[in-house]
């Protein structure tokens, strides 16, 4: 269907075949025609290494501690002198090691990110690889890096977000050693969140014959599903970078691929076909086959085929391609929502920054499938990339997992909102990283909608919306492109709104039925893509107030001034059931933007024509920038910054999740001080109706409105200590329970495992909960003790965290204060070792507790 058709129509018809491109084991020379059932571990040519091992690093600039040293010069030369720096593997985060510093911004985390960083390799490319091409792969680096080798400058990319490539193979000497250079520049690079400082994502070395797939070279369509067949149209680009003409041969065939990315079964061929390349040339061929009872990618089902490509030359291979894909139909309606092959799927999403919480922006596979595998607890079903193109982790893992994802470009064009953020790259290079964006991650089925921007200062300007909506339909027709806008009214009322063909809302839906009802968009489906801003502190309950001592009130609603509780957005989608769904703001707390505690002059964009409101808030940010809070780490999570769920995380499952049987109470019952006082109590459930009881005694029933009441409340609860419990009814029948209890005081800690068996790879995490517990393995809520950890065996501690957003503690510490009466301890194996390893937890008074951890 041609894209003219998508923005005419009153539904957005889109059928593509998509999926992450993957690299799998083969020969000695990257080019095996055969297909092993091995595990796939990266996009793309067959023979691609990670180049992650033994880099040396050094700061200049900036320093953590808040002093400079000057920048050497030369640095990009083989000779230069680096026998005295940090030895290190990527990935690698400069600044989350910190000190956090009480003068530095809140809104970047008070992490030291500004300075200068160089990383050098020194690395040897074996005689036999002579004649062939050499690439260097970044998946991201933070930022504005300059590429040397060899002291022969490669080039750049300033976007620190972007995944690029550098062609080695000019200035590449083979047997002999090789040195290549990296300058990262964050002085001048600004953000409103924690970016992350350094070589934060992988670094691939891929090789291939001069006669290759282009890099992001394949892009796979299906322009028909059926249950009965899919039509699969795969477009290749080849590049010829030898001396002179060559005929090549194509040929691809389609395999299943399993939950471990392990190929299977052959299930469709494309026919060979020959194609010219002029020396120094690319062309691009297209081919289609047909997969019979196609298996469809759905979020429940998320089945997935692996495209194999072979380019042959004189009958020789030359050059493997592997591009994992899913068969899946989307649908987007004004009027019924959004259907996934077929089928409405209301989208319960969740807006998330990039940070990894104690590690920093350093990507990590295991504790992003953590976080992914929490928020796949509470029902949610898509993710929205705030505000940049992802690690291709989290798009991979979303494929494996069953994940939509909202892919975002920027979080401004042309007008800044810092100094120094994309506005000072948006001329030379908009079009560039847009395409970069679209091309690496244009495979993947979990990839629905590409978004051009959050809250942009151009916003209401209409030619550079349509400018950018233009240059993504023309790399990818096949899904809608969209916009995060805080100003809808005005980029509805001038226009803009006309080129995209999703309407993405921030936060104000107060005339969305006046924009219904306008010509311009009774055609166009709206999507909440940020929505409540609801603010609380785990373990926190406040009464009679919200905010006290830093924290917030876990009872779930405060907000700020543009935002909601969780509740009110839940009516406001009953209300508009047109709606395609929401992106909560946000999935997982994050360094920095700790709203409230905040001086971000950016709050003020929100009420940019409310002159009333914003004089409100102006004078809130000044008395916030006198008292120089202590927050470094945001409020917003639904999940705390240590991977705890808040309350939140249970009124949230009560609604995504209505057959899942569920009861939460809050908050917990250990309120010495408040005997014979006042204390609510407020009930999560997925049930209809729910009764309480205190002490055996039932304080009533209550029923649910449907769509108006998303929680139970007894607001006149005078506070006894014992034992709290709710039994709530669906249907008239007994559907779940939930019991909290006072307990005794703090006697031992106990520890849990998210995984209690990881590779021996020094990369794989085991994530490590640690509870304060009374004699009967009760957790004391308001328990703060000071954990000491320490290993036994061949493990090592990675980090350690609280979910306290106002501890400056380093996240590398080997001791922690429990925060609420819960712990996190993240660890991991020593690289190469085998046999099992203990973590240990002590605290004074307390019985010490410990768990065991295998490698393999």
């Amino acid at each position: 269907m041609k894209h003219s058709k998508v923005r005419t129509y009153s539904k957005i018809l889109l059928f593509t075949i998509v999926g992450p491109m993957l690299m799998i084991a083969c020969g000695k020379d990257g080019n095996s025609g055969s297909l092993e059932a091995q595990r796939i571990q990266r996009m793309g040519s067959a023979d691609s290494q990670l180049f992650d091992n033994d880099w040396l690093f050094s700061r200049f600039g900036l320093q953590a501690d808040g002093t400079s040293v000057a920048e050497p010069e030369n640095l990009q030369l083989p000779e230069a002198s680096d026998s005295s720096w940090r030895k290190l593997d990527l990935p690698h985060d400069w600044a989350i090691e910190g000190p956090f510093r009480i003068e530095l911004k809140g809104e970047t985390g008070k992490l030291p990110y500004q300075g200068i960083g160089w990383y050098r390799k020194h690395f040897t490319v074996p005689a036999e690889d002579e004649g062939k091409q050499v690439y260097l792969d970044f998946d991201g680096a933070m930022a504005n890096a300059k590429i040397w080798l060899n002291g022969k400058y490669m080039g750049t990319w300033p976007y620190g977000y972007n995944s690029f490539r550098m062609d080695l193979t000019p200035f590449l000497k083979f047997d002999a050693e090789n040195v290549v250079a990296v300058r990262l520049d964050t002085e001048k690079w600004q953000s409103r969140w924690y970016p992350g400082a350094g070589i934060y994502r992988h670094v691939w070395m891929v090789k291939t014959n001069p006669v290759h797939v282009a890099h992001w070279g394949t892009y796979i369509t299906t322009p028909e599903i059926s249950d009965a067949s899919a039509t699969v149209k795969i477009e290749v680009i080849l590049d010829n970078q030898g001396k002179s003409a060559v005929d090549a041969t194509v040929q691809t065939q389609v395999f299943e691929l399993d939950l471990n990315n392990k190929p299977g079964t052959k299930v469709a061929s494309f026919d060979p076909t020959k194609v010219k390349i002029e020396a120094g040339r690319n062309v691009n061929t297209s081919m289609q086959t047909v997969v019979k009872n196609p298996k469809r990618w759905d979020i429940l089902s998320p089945n997935r085929y692996l495209a194999q490509t072979i380019v042959s030359v004189d009958g020789k291979v030359v050059d493997t391609y592997h591009t994992p894909f899913g068969i899946r139909a989307i649908e987007f309606t004004s009027r019924n929502g959004f259907l996934l092959n077929d089928r409405r799927v209301e989208i319960q999403g969740t807006c998330n920054h990039h940070d990894l919480g104690a590690l920093g922006a350093a990507i990590n596979a295991s504790a992003l499938r953590r976080q992914l595998t929490i928020l796949k607890e509470m029902g949610c079903n898509s993710l929205r990339t705030s505000h940049n193109p992802p690690a291709p982790e989290l798009l991979e893992l979303a494929d494996q997992m069953g994940f939509l994802v909202w892919d975002e470009a920027f979080d401004c064009w042309k007008k800044g909102k810092r100094t120094w953020d994309y506005n000072k790259l948006y001329d030379e290079w908009h079009e560039k990283d847009l395409k970069a964006m679209v091309h690496r991650d244009r495979n993947h089925p979990s990839v629905f909608i590409w978004s051009i921007g959050n809250e942009v200062m151009d916003q209401r300007d209409v030619e550079m919306t349509k400018h950018l909506a233009d240059i993504v339909r023309k790399e990818d027709p096949t899904r809608p492109v969209s916009n995060g806008y805080n100003d809808p009214d005005g980029g509805r009322e001038v226009g803009a709104v006309v080129a995209l063909d999703i309407m993405g809302v921030n936060y104000f839906f107060g005339r969305q039925p006046e924009w219904d009802a306008d010509p311009r968009y009774a055609n166009k489906p709206t999507l909440g893509s940020e929505t409540s801003s609801c603010v609380s502190s785990r373990g926190e309950y406040f009464f009679g107030k919200e905010y006290q001592n830093w924290q917030i009130t876990s009872y779930d609603v405060a907000k700020p001034g543009w935002g909601c509780s969780p509740d009110e957005q839940f009516r406001t989608n009953a209300k508009f059931p047109n709606l395609l769904g929401e992106y909560v703001w946000t999935g997982f707390d994050y360094l920095g933007e700790p709203t409230p505690y905040n001086s971000d002059e950016t709050n003020l964009l929100n009420f940019r024509n409310d002159p009333a409101k914003k004089a409100e808030l102006e004078k809130k940010l000044e008395e916030i920038r006198k008292n120089n809070p202590p927050s470094r780490s945001s409020y917003f999570g639904i999940v705390d910054l240590a991977g705890f769920p808040k309350d939140r995380f249970y009124l949230y499952q009560s609604h995504w999740r209505p057959d899942f049987p569920m009861a939460h109470i809050l908050p917990h019952w250990n309120w010495p001080e408040r005997v014979d006082s006042i204390t609510p109590v407020h009930v999560y459930t997925s049930g209809d109706e729910a009764e309480l009881f205190l002490n055996g005694k039932s304080l009533g029933r209550k029923v649910k409105i449907s769509g108006k009441d998303f929680r139970l409340v007894w607001d006149k609860v005078v506070y006894q200590p014992g034992e709290l419990k709710v039994i709530a009814y669906k249907n008239g029948k007994q559907w779940a329970t939930d019991v909290v209890k006072t307990t005794g005081p703090a006697a031992k800690l106990n520890l849990a495992a998210n995984s209690d068996e990881i590779a021996s790879d020094g990369v794989d995490l085991s994530y490590i909960t640690v509870k304060v517990q009374d004699k009967d393995g009760l957790t004391v809520p308001r328990s703060h003790p000071l954990i000491q950890f320490e290993i036994e065996g061949p493990g090592e501690i990675v980090a350690t965290d609280n979910g306290d957003p106002t501890s400056f503690v380093p996240f590398q510490s080997h001791e922690r204060d429990a925060f609420n009466g819960m712990a996190l301890v993240i660890v991991k194996a020593k690289k190469g070792a085998t046999g099992d390893f203990k973590v240990k937890a002590a605290s004074n008074g307390l019985g010490s507790g410990e768990i065991s951890i295998k490698t393999n």
